[in-house]
């Protein structure tokens, strides 16, 4: 199929290079050249793991192609619509700017039959809106609404291999039509027994939203629990490894620790809030305000801990933090929990000097006030104290014995839980974890 995909960013470059990958013609149009210039030269603007291979193999096929111009496509069967949602100035409703602009743009270029697919992440009622739009100006196209599930450091993957297809749809023969493109679309998945779930188009906006509200619902959690142990001497991994046995709830995701950011959970759970109160029903959904107050509260405790750990004095002392994306696997700064922590300790007058394998150059863009080391072994040479944010496997492989010789002071607040307590302490450290005595 020949297929456009509007909108290079993080979801549109993976889907644009994925669908090549399995075989489509696939042209992706985005209106930053820079973007499309190195997207052009199969060099992906951001980090994901597996990409910039897809990237080269799709290029190299010519089934993959980038432009600037989205009149560039027209003649394709299938238009994704992949921009961005980013939460309102000072509120928290998602602001559909670019959503608007870009079935505005490609109106002009639509011809019978075409089917227009939101993969955007938007309030429920917007495709509603859009397939009216869209009918309104007669191009005899349509709409379906696909969710993305993308997970960071594992978006090729889910792209390529999703662990399930959601299409909403408009009712009637428009309906059936639209099912038919997208099952060509993704023929792969569906021919390895992939689950597709057909419906409306309210419901497949929900999908998305609900889902992200269940896993920050699920990591507020347990990060509440982490704030009961650390005042009742418990410990809140252990507590989550004896829940996690049962089926109903499961282990994943119960890891307490500094809480979620990046571009998703946080304003899409606030979003979420928000057009639950514009539907006259915010009171469903209230406890999302609590689930983004624990959320927040988590790195607020570990700035304390950090405060506890330097017996109250932080000016001029060295701290060496070690993160800054929100998640290992990816450079993603947005709402990152890690570089919130720098930022404000490095506002205490702390000494920070922060690392990350592939975070600093957006960092720097966000925060040049900051002290920067490309190599871990600098950011710990002299620290006063250590601070792990994200849980990079080589921080979590770091040697307490080896570095123990570098630092000032062997203490290390672990905002992640991933290290191993006992073995720390046994190399002369002072350990501390996120609800663990």
């Amino acid at each position: 199929m020949r297929i456009s995909v509007i909108g290079c960013g993080y979801l549109g470059a993976v889907h644009a290079a994925s669908m090549a990958e399995l075989g489509h013609d696939v042209i992706g149009i985005d209106v930053d050249p820079g973007k499309i210039q190195a997207l052009k030269a199969a060099k992906a603007p951001f980090f994901e793991p597996g990409l910039e291979g897809i990237l080269e193999s799709a290029m190299r096929s010519g089934r993959l192609s980038f432009s600037t111009d989205i009149a560039d496509a027209k003649g394709s069967q299938v238009h994704f619509v992949a921009v961005g949602t980013p939460q309102k100035r000072g509120e928290n409703a998602a602001d559909l700017t670019y959503v608007d602009a870009a079935i505005e743009g490609i109106l002009p270029h639509l011809s019978e039959g075409d089917l227009v697919v939101g993969k955007s992440t938007v309030p429920v009622g917007t495709a509603a809106r859009l397939a009216e739009r869209i009918d309104e100006a007669g191009t005899g196209a349509s709409l379906a609404w696909n969710p993305e599930f993308l997970r960071e450091g594992y978006a090729v993957k889910d792209t390529i291999a999703p662990d399930r297809l959601v299409y909403g749809v408009a009712a009637g023969e428009k309906g059936l039509k639209a099912k038919e493109l997208l099952d060509q679309v993704y023929a792969t998945a569906i021919a390895n027994e992939t689950p597709v779930v057909v419906t409306d188009y309210a419901t497949a906006e929900l999908v998305k939203v609900s889902a992200n509200a269940f896993l920050a619902t699920k990591i507020s959690f347990i990060n509440a629990m982490a704030e009961i142990a650390e005042v009742a001497g418990a410990d809140v991994t252990s507590l989550a490894d004896a829940i996690g046995y049962d089926a109903r709830i499961g282990r994943r995701f119960l890891n307490a620790g500094i809480g979620f950011g990046g571009g998703c959970l946080p304003k899409d759970i606030r979003a979420f809030s928000a057009r639950a109160e514009e539907l006259g029903r915010g009171e469903s959904v209230r406890f999302l305000l609590e689930i983004d107050a624990i959320n927040m509260r988590r790195r607020e405790r570990a700035i304390d801990m950090v405060i506890e750990a330097l017996g109250g004095q932080v000016y001029k002392k060295k701290v060496a933090v070690l993160g800054l994306a929100f998640k290992p696997d990816s450079d993603d700064v947005r709402d990152s929990p890690a570089l919130d922590v720098a930022v404000r300790l490095n506002g205490l007058g702390a000494h920070v000097i922060a690392t990350d394998p592939e975070a600093i150059p957006n960092s720097i863009r966000l925060h040049p006030q900051l002290g920067f080391a490309t190599d871990t072994l600098d950011a710990l040479h002299g620290a006063d104290v250590v601070v792990l944010v994200t849980e990079w496997k080589e921080y979590r492989e770091l040697d307490p014995v080896e570095i123990g010789e570098l630092v000032r002071d062997k203490v290390i607040i672990d905002g992640r839980n991933v290290l191993d307590p006992v073995k720390w302490r046994a190399a002369g450290w002072t350990y501390k974890g996120m609800g663990r005595p």
